[in-house]
């Protein structure tokens, strides 16, 4: 590689700190929430999933890019993060199966990158203090001229993004002839939660967040699927009416984080916005069922009321993550209802959790 002179780039956070990088060549300004990511690997599979749109992510591994990207290790269309902060970006990359390289993958799709930044740093920061606006700057802007434009960034609690990332319009997945048809409402899908639904023998009908439970229902699926997605679950009320009507009908249904969360909204179970969220592939959960700890993949900011959880007569705590207690995961008596707030599907991350597609399955065929 040839050495090349590099243009200075800062962070600056909404409460005025400062963090100084370079640019790894991009020029531009990125704005949204800061947040970290502990993973080791799957770099391109965080950059690409929905749930993260909005954000600027942090990422922990010193070493981003190194593996360079693959067409085919994408959880949707495009990169969904607002902007990337590493300490070691690598332009060179080896991976014999490598489709390119991560600095030619960003500049397709123009995403600012800043890197050299001192990230345990940042988020030692970030941990002590909360998750919060920030803005990254590659294009010689003036710290005056950053902070007053960061002050028109709406903050993530209350801010609705699923309708950001949703299909504009219904499209179907996996072989039409499966024995299980699915209807999921999409607030953000990653792929591979379609892939893990399609391998159990599955036909799904993606449906983008707004859809009523009539058009759902209109599919005669055997099951209904409430996805992942960013932002702040309050907002989506028509989300919440389709998972009211889905129980009403007491048909079976899954949700994952976002949809986790709508879950618990339309039984009149809060949420609330973390204080710095959990986002990596090696966070510990204990199912609480059958006594076994999981290590799971997980991103979300935002997480059901656990004392409204436990008063709730008709639901009870199935999962508990074991850092701080926060739930995990839930299933409701009365209901053929079950959510959890990581990720299963696993991409990036561990495989311990993939059974809960197996119970969804499972809970399908015993109803039909």
């Amino acid at each position: 590689m040839k050495y090349a002179n590099r243009q200075k780039a800062i962070l600056l956070l909404s409460d005025g700190t400062i963090f100084h990088g370079k640019s790894i060549g991009i020029e531009g300004t990125a704005f949204g929430e800061v947040c970290f990511n502990t993973g080791m690997t799957g770099y391109q599979e965080i950059f690409t999933d929905p749930s993260y749109f909005g954000q600027i992510m942090v990422a922990t591994n010193p070493h981003i890019g190194n593996y360079g990207v693959n067409d085919k290790e994408v959880e949707s269309d495009s990169i969904k993060i607002s902007g990337l902060v590493c300490k070691n970006f690598s332009f060179n990359y080896s991976r014999a199966d490598a489709s390119g390289s991560l600095e030619d993958y960003f500049a397709k799709q123009n995403l600012v990158c800043i890197s050299d930044v001192d990230t345990r740093a940042l988020v030692s920061y970030i941990r002590d203090n909360g998750a919060m606006n920030a803005v990254i700057s590659t294009d010689g802007k003036s710290i005056e001229e950053l902070k007053a434009m960061l002050k028109e960034v709406p903050e993530m609690n209350g801010l609705e993004l699923a309708s950001k990332v949703s299909t504009k319009e219904p499209y179907f997945f996996g072989e039409e002839n499966a024995t299980y048809k699915i209807a999921a409402l999409d607030l953000g899908i990653k792929k591979n939660i379609l892939r893990n639904l399609a391998k159990r023998d599955c036909y799904i009908k993606v449906f983008p967040f707004d859809a009523t439970y009539q058009d759902l229902a209109a599919f005669n699926p055997d099951g209904f699927f409430l996805s992942n997605g960013p932002g702040d679950p309050e907002p989506l009320f028509d989300a919440q009416e389709v998972a009211k009507q889905i129980l009403a009908n007491n048909k079976p249904l899954f949700g994952i984080c976002l949809g986790h969360q709508v879950i618990g909204l339309a039984n009149g179970i809060s949420t609330y916005k973390m204080f710095n969220g959990h986002r990596g592939i090696n966070h510990p959960v204990m199912n609480v069922i059958s006594g076994k700890g999981e290590i799971t993949s997980q991103n979300h900011g935002f997480a059901v009321n656990k004392e409204e959880l436990e008063k709730h007569p008709d639901f009870e705590i199935t999962h508990l993550h074991l850092n701080d207690d926060t739930v995990a995961g839930m299933r409701m008596k009365s209901k053929n209802c079950f959510s959890v707030q990581y990720h299963p599907e696993a991409s990036p991350g561990p495989h311990d959790s993939s059974y809960l597609f197996d119970e969804f399955i499972e809970r399908i065929r015993d109803r039909k």
